[in-house]
């Protein structure tokens, strides 16, 4: 994963680098290690904004503005839920673009609906926002792993997606 993150990282930072993009991350069971991940990379005190590890629903209301309502009504671990914190990092950092995670790293905390290794991530530029869902239980380390390099994909995907949309 190192090496796979540190490329993408580098691939990220290059078109932050272009197209002059501002980046904030809002880390749920990721506790950090997306922000780690794209820091990693010299330079990228230029369009790196900060983080928030909002590990506590407390924290996911008070710091980044999720509904208790969402919490409440879909779980912690939801599409919704990251949805708002992506949308709140990008507010509460003036950033133009953000990544958010929320899952179960595990080993416990898991329930039938929402099994340990399910992860939710959002990225968003601007308006766009596209989602994903992780799932599938490789132990704790290896959860935030593939949560990590998945949140770094998913932020490349929504790169390229909108340079074929131009």
């Amino acid at each position: 994963m190192i090496l796979q993150g540190k490329f993408i990282s580098k691939i990220l930072s290059d078109i932050f680098w272009k197209e002059e993009v501002t980046l904030s991350t809002a880390e749920s069971c990721t506790a950090g290690n997306i922000a780690v991940a794209i820091t990693s990379i010299p330079g990228s005190s230029h369009f790196f904004k900060g983080g928030i590890v909002a590990y506590s629903d407390e924290m996911k209301v008070n710091l980044l503005g999720v509904s208790q309502a969402t919490l409440d009504e879909k779980g912690v671990v939801s599409e919704e839920t990251v949805i708002e914190m992506v949308k709140g990092a990008m507010k509460s950092m003036n950033s133009d673009c953000a990544v958010a995670t929320s899952g179960v790293a595990g080993p416990t905390g898991g329930t039938p609906e929402t099994p340990v290794g399910t992860v939710w991530i959002a990225v968003a530029h601007k308006d766009k926002i596209i989602t994903m869902k992780q799932e599938g239980d490789e132990g704790r380390n290896k959860n935030v792993e593939n949560a990590t390099l998945n949140a770094l994909k998913l932020l490349q995907k929504l790169f390229q997606n909108e340079e074929n949309e131009q």
